[in-house]
């Protein structure tokens, strides 16, 4: 079990207002809004934390760079994907990569 299985497995075994305050402290050190792929709608929207929310709803549609290996939350949960805006969490990147055997780069 990874970095990321282990920190979910414990969210998961908190109580409810623990897990809201982990959650909370991950979306604080969120770096999303500084990225090239962040755009004036997505600002506007208040889109980011895309590595736990998933893509972007309506306003993020091309990369145009990723700082995501960089930012604190994926240090901190063990992430290994990237394009989270685009590409969706990294529980449904997983989950997609489990099932076609392949990694998106």
């Amino acid at each position: 079990m990874d970095t990321f299985e282990t920190m979910m497995k414990k969210l998961k075994e908190m109580p409810q207002e623990e897990r809201m305050k982990m959650i909370e402290m991950n979306r604080s050190m969120c770096t999303c809004p500084s990225c090239p792929s962040h755009n004036a709608c997505a600002k506007k929207a208040k889109e980011s934390f895309f590595c736990s929310t998933g893509k972007s709803f309506m306003c993020i549609s091309e990369e145009k760079g990723c700082i995501c290996p960089t930012c604190p939350v994926a240090k901190n949960l063990g992430l290994k994907n990237k394009f989270f805006c685009t590409r969706g969490a990294e529980k449904a990147q997983r989950y997609e990569h489990t099932l076609w055997g392949s990694t998106m780069v």
